[in-house]
């Protein structure tokens, strides 16, 4: 009986021995992570190092140039590699990071439990970009339907100002004319009014498409770009030169993608495009700064610290998908009769510039 006894107290002893060992291990692994050797220097300087969304938004604007000529096809080639550049940036960058930190020991209880959380806010994130997009589309069709009404009536008024012009002027040719071919003639130029406000208004709505998916995919970039910054300042040196290198080339295709379609907007000057590539390019030096700022303080091992990247890189995946299929993908390959018409040669570069861009920016997932 004692000896079983004895077995019972030091299993008890045991199990108290591994839980408490257990528990010791997830406190240490969501420690702050004191960084001796922190080199100032080095991260000050990864603020002005992170650039390239001006390159493509220089060569288009530099100088007119021709359908077929070299400079269009470096720059259709950046677009289609830009593409690449941003599926693979959803699923290989964000999507992973968000599992992981979801997975996390050190959150709650409560987010361990359910093992999809990443999903369901990328989800989220792409449920409200449609909303979101239809709302603006529906806003811009009834501007444009209010122009066109203001806009007939604006041609029906001179063409009866003409009409009335025209008999006071000349009695025998109106007499002439029967009243049916005046309606015709009236008619005529009405309809010629409504087909011109037609076609203006689909090249309108086109441009608002492609206005709100840029406009969309800056927003997904740039909330990414500032948890890149964070983390960057807040990584040990050992560490700091390989990432820093990988997300050189990082931001610089997610800068050529976002450059490219700034271009697809259409904007004759050049503020707004400089203004949104400037926006691009200081969110990650400023989420460096916020890293240096914090860096004493920062536990990136906390609840708070790995919910907030979590959720932040969820719906980030959720918008550059939406985008890539949707705005990328879909409108400008499939349903484009343009491209479905370009010569086999044209599209085979298009598609291999497209693989191209997503397979470099899958391969940097190995060190950022």
């Amino acid at each position: 009986m004692s000896y079983w006894r004895l077995c019972l107290i030091l299993s008890a002893i045991i199990a108290c021995a591994s839980a408490q060992e257990a528990t010791t291990e997830v406190q240490d692994e969501c420690a702050a992570e004191i960084n001796y050797e922190y080199n100032m220097s080095l991260r000050v300087g990864a603020l002005f190092i992170i650039f390239g969304v001006f390159a493509p938004i220089i060569m288009h604007r530099i100088s007119p140039y021709d359908k077929g000529s070299s400079r269009d096809w470096m720059l259709t080639m950046g677009k289609f590699f830009g593409t690449g550049v941003i599926l693979a940036t959803a699923f290989v960058h964000m999507l992973p990071e968000a599992l992981d930190n979801f997975g996390s020991p050190c959150l709650d209880a409560g987010w361990q439990t359910y093992g999809a959380f990443a999903g369901v806010f990328c989800m989220i994130s792409s449920f409200a970009l449609q909303l979101l997009e239809l709302a603006a589309v529906s806003n811009i069709e009834r501007i444009r339907a209010k122009k066109a009404a203001e806009n007939m009536s604006l041609d029906l008024e001179k063409t009866q100002q003409s009409s009335a012009s025209l008999e006071t002027s000349s009695t025998d040719t109106t007499a002439g004319n029967s009243p049916i071919e005046q309606q015709q003639t009236t008619t005529v130029c009405a309809d010629h009014g409504h087909d011109h406000v037609h076609s203006a208004g689909l090249f309108e709505e086109e441009e608002a498409f492609k206005h709100i998916g840029t406009l969309i995919l800056e927003l997904g970039i740039v909330m990414h770009s500032i948890i890149v910054g964070i983390t960057l300042a807040n990584t040990g040196n050992g560490e700091f030169i390989t990432l820093l290198i990988a997300l050189v080339f990082h931001q610089f295709f997610e800068g050529v993608a976002l450059g490219t379609r700034i271009n697809d907007m259409n904007i004759t000057g050049w503020k707004r495009p400089a203004l949104m590539g400037i926006l691009f390019i200081i969110m990650t030096p400023i989420g460096c700064a916020i890293g240096i700022g914090i860096h004493s303080s920062f536990n990136p091992n906390s609840s708070s610290s790995i919910l907030a990247s979590a959720i932040l890189d969820s719906l980030s995946a959720g918008i550059l998908l939406y985008n890539a299929y949707i705005s990328l993908m879909s409108q400008e390959i499939n349903q484009n009769a343009e491209f479905r018409q370009a010569p086999f040669l044209r599209k085979f570069i298009c598609f291999v510039s497209m693989y191209c861009g997503a397979g470099l920016m899958a391969l940097l997932g190995k060190w950022a």
